[in-house]
């Protein structure tokens, strides 16, 4: 399915649409404030699979990281967050940014990796935290496979590519082509492993 969703007021019936694929454990693709990417329902751990299986990685070498609504989830899926490193998080976010932090026991297994971190996201777009507020918890998101990345920002390109692997091809207009900095926060100092969309000083 192509749905379209306005990116500044997504229409409440279609978010609702999207809310009862992921509930049910779909695999959508959506957009954020950089590049389009595939989302799934934390909870649902096949739908996380399914995910890899689209990507062609193993669940334990992906790099996967949650979108979430605002910085009060983060208390549910990161350790305590000193306050330094709180301020820091909160005059970046929302924005183009995933950081990497470690992760509390509340994070699903299958989405920790080896060292026992998760990216964490708070996009600066609508469509996606209306989807994370109405289904009262973060999503998964990863990028879509391959390298094509100008195919990526089209949405009907998108969905003539993997809508028959997704669930639903979530329309909110043209993508960006630049993925998220990466900024490691998991040693003393704030760390930019990948340079993205976001200014970064450090």
């Amino acid at each position: 399915m192509l749905l379209q969703l306005h990116p500044d007021n997504p229409q409440a019936r279609s978010i609702k649409t999207i809310i009862e694929c992921l509930t049910a454990g779909g695999v959508i693709v959506y957009p954020t404030d950089t590049i389009y990417g595939l989302g799934c329902d934390i909870r649902h751990p096949k739908a996380v699979e399914r995910i890899c299986r689209i990507k062609q990685i193993d669940p334990a070498k992906a790099q996967l990281s949650f979108i979430c609504y605002d910085l009060s989830d983060l208390s549910n899926y990161t350790k305590t967050i000193p306050t330094p490193l709180y301020r820091m998080l909160k005059s970046y976010l929302p924005g183009p940014y995933t950081f990497i932090l470690p992760a509390s026991k509340l994070v699903p297994a299958i989405l920790k990796s080896k060292k026992n971190t998760i990216g964490l996201r708070i996009p600066d777009n609508n469509i996606a935290r209306s989807i994370i507020k109405e289904l009262g918890h973060p999503i998964l998101s990863a990028s879509l496979p391959g390298e094509m990345v100008e195919e990526y920002t089209d949405p009907e390109l998108i969905y003539a590519n993997f809508g028959k692997l997704v669930d639903i091809v979530v329309d909110g207009g043209i993508g960006g082509m630049v993925p998220s900095t990466i900024i490691d926060c998991t040693g003393d100092e704030p760390v930019m492993t990948r340079k993205g969309l976001g200014p970064w000083e450090e």
